[in-house]
C-alpha cells in the first residue's frame, strides 16, 4: 500500500500549512474507522440484547429492532449529507454527523424504556448517516476505476475487523462494568476519537470546481442520475439485496447461533470468525482487483455465492443441521461478499466523480433502506431454524444476478478498468 500524499485538489497555502497532506495509507485507515463507527454501533450491542430486553421489557424478536431501526434510519438519513457535502465540503458534514453520533450514543445509555431506546436509535442512525455516505465520496474525489475498488477493498478489510471484534468488546464491557449501558458510552468515546483525528489530519477533498449549489432541482437531478443510469443501477440494487440478506443474519445471529444451535458464550467468537473471513476476502480482493478487474472478480463471486447459498438451504431443510455445517457455509458466503460489496459499489460510483457526494448519498439510501427492510423482514421471520435465512440468501443472490445482467446488457466478466481521473 502506497503512502502518496492526497490533498484533495489545490488548496490555499495557509490551509496546507495548517493541515499536512494525508497519505493513502492513513486515508484508508481513517475512512475505514469512520465507517466502523456505524458497524460498532450495530454489532457491539449484540451480546447485550438478552439483558437489554430483560431490563427494558422487550419481548421475543422485538429486541432485533435495536439493530433494525438503526439500519433503516441510517439508510433514510444518507439522502441528506451528500448534497451538503457537495456544496460546503466533506469536513463540515462529517463533523456534524460525528457530533450527533456522540450525543445520541450517550442519550441511549440513559434510557429507561425500550420505546425510548428505539426512538433514540432511529435518531442516531438518521443524523449520523454522514459517516456512512461520505467515505466513498471522499475516496471518489481522489481515484476511480479499479483503483477505487482496490482502495475500497482495503477500507473494508479494516472496517470489517470492527464487527469481528465488536461483540467481544461489548461482552467485555458488560463483564468489566456490569451494564449494557456502558456499551453506548464506548460508542461515544470512539466517536470523540474519530472527531479529533479527522479535525487534525483530513484536508478538504472536494475540488473547488466541483462544488454544487444547494438547489432542490439540481440535487434531485444529480441523485436521480446516480440511481437511474442503466450501467450502475443494477449494481446498486444487487448490493442492496445481498447485503440485506447479510443484515438478516446480523439481526438474528444472536438468537440463531446462541439459542437455536446452543452456542451460548461462543457467539462472539463464532461471529468474529464469520466477519473475519469477510475481512480476509476483502484483503484478497485488494490484491487481485486491479489485475483482473472489478467485474470479473465480483461476477465470479456472485455465481459462487449462489451455489453456496443453495447448499445452505439444503442443509437448513435437514432435520439434523448443526452448528458445524451452518458456520462454515455462512463464513464462506460472508467471504464471497468480500469480493462483491466493494467492487459493486465502486462500479456504481465510477461515472459520478463531479457529483460524488450526491451520488454516494443516493446510492447509499437505496442500498441501506432496501437492505435494512429486507434484513428486518428476514430477522423477524426467524423461526428457531436457519431456513428463513438460507432461503433469503439464495433468492437475494439470484435476483442480484438478474440486476447485474440488466446493467451489463447481458454481458458479464468485463475487462479491468483503468483509473481515468
Amino acid at each position: 500500500m502506497r503512502s502518496d500524499p492526497l490533498s484533495g485538489g489545490e488548496r490555499p497555502a495557509a490551509e496546507t500549512a495548517r493541515r499536512p497532506l494525508i497519505g493513502e495509507r492513513e486515508l484508508i485507515w481513517m475512512m475505514a474507522l469512520l465507517m466502523a463507527c456505524n458497524a460498532f454501533g450495530i454489532d457491539a450491542i449484540l451480546p447485550a440484547l438478552d439483558e437489554l430486553a430483560s431490563t427494558l421489557g422487550a419481548e421475543g424478536n422485538d429486541r432485533q429492532f435495536v439493530v433494525g431501526v438503526y439500519l433503516l434510519a441510517a439508510g433514510i438519513g444518507t439522502l441528506i449529507p451528500g448534497a451538503f457535502a457537495d456544496r460546503y465540503g466533506r469536513r463540515p458534514v462529517l463533523f456534524t454527523a460525528l457530533a450527533f453520533y456522540i450525543v445520541l450514543s450517550l442519550a441511549c445509555a440513559a434510557v429507561t424504556t425500550f420505546e425510548q431506546l428505539i426512538v433514540l436509535r432511529a435518531l442516531q442512525g438518521f443524523f449520523a448517516a454522514g459517516i456512512i455516505a461520505l467515505p466513498p465520496a471522499i475516496i471518489r474525489d481522489r481515484v476511480g476505476g479499479d483503483k477505487m475498488a482496490r482502495m475500497m477493498s482495503l477500507i473494508f478489510v479494516i472496517f470489517l475487523l470492527v464487527p469481528a471484534v465488536a461483540p467481544s468488546i461489548g461482552q467485555g464491557v458488560m463483564l468489566l462494568l456490569g451494564d449494557w449501558r456502558w456499551i453506548f458510552v464506548s460508542m461515544a468515546v470512539l466517536g470523540l476519537a474519530m472527531t479529533a483525528w479527522v479535525y487534525v489530519r483530513l484536508p478538504e477533498t472536494l475540488h473547488e470546481e466541483d462544488k454544487q449549489e444547494i438547489n432542490i432541482s439540481v440535487i434531485a437531478s444529480n441523485m436521480r442520475s446516480a440511481v437511474t443510469m442503466r450501467s450502475t443501477i443494477g449494481y446498486t440494487l444487487a448490493s442492496a439485496l445481498v447485503f440485506g440478506a447479510l443484515f438478516g443474519f446480523i439481526n438474528s445471529s444472536q438468537q440463531l447461533i446462541g439459542e437455536a444451535f446452543g452456542a451460548g458464550d461462543m457467539f462472539p467468537l463464532l461471529f468474529a470468525i464469520c466477519a473475519g473471513c469477510m475481512a480476509l476476502a476483502n484483503w484478497s480482493n485488494s490484491r487481485i482487483v486491479e489485475r483482473f478487474g472489478a467485474r470479473r472478480v465480483s461476477h465470479t463471486a456472485l455465481f459462487v455465492f449462489i451455489a453456496v447459498a443453495a447448499a445452505q438451504l439444503w442443509f437448513a431443510t435437514q432435520p439434523d443441521e448443526d452448528l458445524w455445517t451452518f458456520i462454515p457455509l455462512m463464513a464462506a458466503n460472508m467471504s464471497l461478499l468480500g469480493f462483491i460489496g466493494a467492487n459493486f459499489g465502486s462500479i456504481a460510483m465510477q461515472p459520478f466523480r463531479h457529483i460524488a457526494g450526491a451520488a454516494s448519498s443516493a446510492q447509499s439510501f437505496l442500498r441501506m433502506t432496501t437492505g435494512a427492510l429486507l434484513g428486518a423482514a428476514i430477522g423477524y421471520a426467524y423461526d428457531g431454524t436457519a431456513r428463513p435465512l438460507a432461503l433469503a440468501l439464495l433468492v437475494s443472490a439470484s435476483v442480484s444476478l438478474i440486476f447485474v445482467l440488466y446493467s451489463e446488457r447481458g454481458s458479464l466478466f468485463g475487462p479491468p478498468e483503468p483509473d481515468m481521473d
